[in-house]
């Protein structure tokens, strides 16, 4: 099965790029994610529960990152495990682009699945696929934008410290004028 399609999201692509890198953000997104770990920068392990038609699927795997031009590009490459609903196997080449809304994300997505899941065909494949890809980009384009708006501010600008004056000391003003008064009113005594 070969999906394809493109998405915008408004938020700057070293932003989107970031988010597609951190497995906290992949669950938030990814519909029926039971968990991610990241094994290395290029490594994860996943378990996700997907409703296909009357089947209840949990599908655990490995996905790994390849072809990687960070904050550009890369190849996203898995295989699952669905037990006794078969297995999945597939990968994705992911393209960023900066455009004045934000990040358009282009992916180009081919699959292939065996045991009951490929007798089941495209006809119900194919819908469920295209409907967990928009469920994702839906919240991912919610999560990445909410990313943008804490990324941190431009720092504000340091404010030097204001030394503080010293209290200006009370000047003390000596009765000048009364002093000279007191001395104009005695008398002069005059040497003879």
């Amino acid at each position: 099965m070969k999906l394809d399609g493109e998405e915008i999201i408004p938020a700057p692509r070293e932003v989107v790029w970031k988010a597609l890198n951190d497995p906290a953000v992949l669950k938030q997104c990814i519909p029926g994610c039971k968990s991610i770990t990241k094994l290395s920068d290029t490594d994860m392990e996943a378990t996700v529960t997907v409703a296909l038609g009357p089947l209840k699927v949990n599908f655990s795997g490995k996905v790994k990152l390849s072809d990687l031009d960070p904050p550009n590009s890369y190849r996203i490459s898995g295989q699952g495990s669905g037990g006794f609903a078969g297995s999945a196997s597939g990968g994705a080449d992911v393209r960023l682009e900066s455009v004045p809304e934000g990040t358009k994300l282009s992916y180009d997505v081919n699959s292939q699945v065996t045991g009951k899941l490929a007798s089941m065909g495209a006809r119900l494949i194919e819908p469920v696929s295209r409907k967990l890809a928009g469920q994702f980009f839906e919240k991912f384009a919610e999560v990445a934008g909410a990313m943008k708006a804490e990324a941190p501010a431009a720092a504000p600008p340091v404010k030097k410290p204001v030394a503080k004056k010293a209290a200006p000391k009370k000047v003390v003003k000596k009765p000048a004028k009364k002093a000279v008064k007191k001395a104009a009113k005695k008398p002069v005594k005059k040497k003879l």
